[in-house]
């Protein structure tokens, strides 16, 4: 085997290899370019060249001719471009040399050259350590340095300029320039086994950085080796002005426009997603009956409101011509109705709206024995205390609080607008005034209880009912805070019994999802119903509940629980309460798409309405007694 002469390289030019494995992570998007500084490649070749090995040293006289050494590092000729297989080409060609290490100098890599006459070849593929030309690769090495047309950029470093160029446009070779490659006459191992190689490839943007002479160590100038034009053809052009744009892959699926994609056109509407789509045939049949349904149950719910505005006016007119009866009869001894039924019938039908006024006054009494001056001290006590102030700051912030959100539909509160919006802060402050002798202080709810007396009275006859009103026993214990706890315990539990003895599946049903009374009860109370029900419907209960006292609301209560049945059978609990607080998600999405205003009754939502609710309450004379009232409240709260 002969061996050619090896002349000293005078470039070292090392293979930059970058990483390849993550082509699709989600860091593509960001704009980072790659920095070819010292630091950077002195990093890169240590991570990717082999370790260094211990020199052996033989005195045969043909070391000069040694093409391999042992300390695993290779080199080339000048201006030659070194190019490893991304697939795990060859280390340790002729001709190549690759630094193992940047921290020793490079005349330190050229003493550990083998000077035996043996050839040691250090590679991590079986290439064979001979390779005079391109024809020693394997036919798999061959095909692959024939048939690069693979869309990685290159890696250029140029020794003599001191230049490191990386650049994503690829120039393949051609058959013609392989063939002269291959045929012509190598003039040194390395020139040969060079030209086989194209240029290093390697992942990244392409992007041109030049790196300074300082960047890397470089061998001291040698001779250059001449090289056949054939063996640099496979360079790409590194002074053409694309090397100087940045090309960005996108790699992100943009959708067309153009219409419905893939998955819209084969996407059931009628079938939950977990499940297979039905063919598209029988979905447009679904859909379409499901529209149909959609439209009769809008033609039905439409009828239904309207029989039902029918009733309502028609019982108004019922009511205004009864006024005669009510002047006649009523009037002169609104007690009478207690003996006559017919006139109690006729006071639950609903209290005249020119005559509301006068019963409310008597039927609420004066067991406070308050004058008519009542509220004017009052207020002047509470003007005083605000113009000092010494007028508590958290009963100010919660009676602001009150009166922005009462009857909101109504706009006469309104702070900005309102008329009644100063009066019913002056009844407010007054009532909490008078409620201080008693150690008493603000209860949220109470503005509505205050609107609603503002609306029909005189503000001097408003206040004076309104404190007579809450001063029974049932509401001056939800109204009493700590104090009144025991009571308001005491009254749940009237109520528990109540509610299992007319609608015991609704009972059992909230023992199940432990809900009791003081969940839903509470708000319904204190407000009088102002808060849930329409504005109409709580009249007419206001008009029952002064005549009839403490009883009518826990009657009134389970009425609008009666309403609710249907829709009180929900498995979950949250979706429960949900509902109890005129929260629940489905039906408001209903009420919005209906155009039903949920400025007014929370519970409007669910057509909870004066005739709906009415007629629960009339249904319970089968079974309600006032006698059960009487017993149960005997029982649970005795000293009264």
């Amino acid at each position: 085997m002969s061996k050619s002469p090896v002349h000293s390289p005078t470039h070292a030019i090392a293979a930059l290899s970058l990483n390849n494995d993550d082509a699709f992570g989600d860091d593509d998007d960001e704009d980072l370019s790659p920095a070819f500084t010292r630091e950077a490649i002195r990093q890169e070749l240590e991570r990717h060249l082999p370790p260094a090995l211990e020199p052996t040293w033989d005195d045969d006289a043909d070391s000069e001719h040694n093409t391999a050494s042992s300390t695993g590092a290779f080199f080339s000729a000048a201006g030659v471009t070194i190019s490893p297989s991304v697939n795990g080409g060859a280390y340790g060609q002729e001709g190549e040399w690759t630094s193992p290490t940047l921290q020793s100098p490079p005349s330190g890599h050229f003493s550990r050259l083998n000077t035996s006459t043996r050839t040691e070849v250090h590679s991590d593929s079986d290439i064979s350590p001979i390779r005079p030309g391109f024809k020693s690769l394997p036919a798999s090495a061959r095909k692959l340095e024939e048939e690069r047309d693979h869309p990685y950029p290159s890696v250029i470093i140029d020794a003599p300029s001191h230049r490191v160029t990386l650049t994503s446009e690829f120039k393949p070779r051609t058959s013609d320039e392989a063939r002269s490659s291959t045929s012509s006459p190598p003039h040194t191992e390395a020139s040969s086994s060079a030209s086989a190689i194209p240029a290093i490839a390697a992942a990244g943007a392409g992007v041109v950085a030049a790196v300074s002479s300082a960047s890397a160590p470089i061998i001291a100038a040698q001779p250059q080796i001449p090289t056949s034009p054939s063996s640099s053809s496979s360079l790409p052009n590194t002074t053409s002005k694309n090397l100087l744009t940045e090309k960005p892959y996108n790699h992100k699926y943009n959708r067309s426009s153009g219409g419905p994609s893939a998955f819209e056109k084969v996407r059931s509407k009628t079938r939950p997603v977990f499940l297979p789509p039905k063919p598209r045939q029988e979905d447009d049949k679904h859909m379409a009956d499901w529209q149909h349904m959609m439209k009769q149950s809008r033609v039905a719910a439409e009828k239904r409101r309207k029989a039902l505005q029918d009733r309502r006016l028609v019982r108004e007119k019922a009511i205004e011509e009864s006024l005669h009866i009510w002047e006649r009869e009523i009037v002169p001894d609104w007690k009478v109705v207690f003996k006559n039924p017919q006139l109690r019938k006729l006071w639950w039908r609903g209290i005249p709206t020119k005559l509301r006024a006068s019963m409310w006054e008597k039927a609420a009494g004066n067991p406070l024995a308050l004058s008519k001056d009542h509220f004017r001290i009052c207020s002047s006590r509470a003007k005083r205390a605000l113009a000092s102030g010494v007028f508590p700051q958290d009963i100010l912030g919660l009676i602001e609080e009150d009166v922005r959100t009462t009857l909101p539909g109504l706009h006469i509160f309104h702070h900005e607008t309102g008329p009644l919006y100063s009066d019913l802060k002056d009844i407010l402050y007054a009532w909490v005034v008078a409620r201080s002798d008693e150690g008493l202080g603000y209860i949220l709810g109470a503005a509505r209880v205050a609107a609603m007396m503002l609306i029909n009275l005189p503000i001097q006859n408003a206040f004076n009912v309104m404190r007579n009103l809450l001063d029974r026993h049932c509401l001056r214990s939800f109204y009493g805070g700590e104090q009144a706890k025991d009571d308001v315990e005491a009254y749940y539990r009237i109520f528990d019994t109540l509610l299992a003895d007319g609608m015991p599946k609704i009972y059992f049903n909230f023992k199940q999802h432990q809900i009791s009374p003081s969940a839903y009860l509470l708000d319904w109370l204190i407000p009088l119903f102002l808060n849930h029900l329409p504005f109409e419907a709580c009249a007419r209960v206001w008009d029952v509940l002064i005549l009839e006292g403490d009883s009518f609301l826990f009657r009134a209560a389970i009425g609008i629980l009666a309403v609710l049945e249907p829709r009180l059978f929900f498995p979950d609990r949250r979706e429960l309460l949900e509902l109890l607080q005129g929260e629940n998600k489905p039906a408001l999405e209903v009420a919005k798409r209906d155009g039903i205003s949920l400025d007014g009754g929370k519970y409007e939502i669910y057509g909870v309405d004066e005739e709906t609710l009415w007629d629960r309450i009339d249904q319970m004379e089968d079974w309600w007694k006032e006698s059960t009232w009487t017993r149960l409240i005997q029982r649970e709260l005795p000293d009264l």
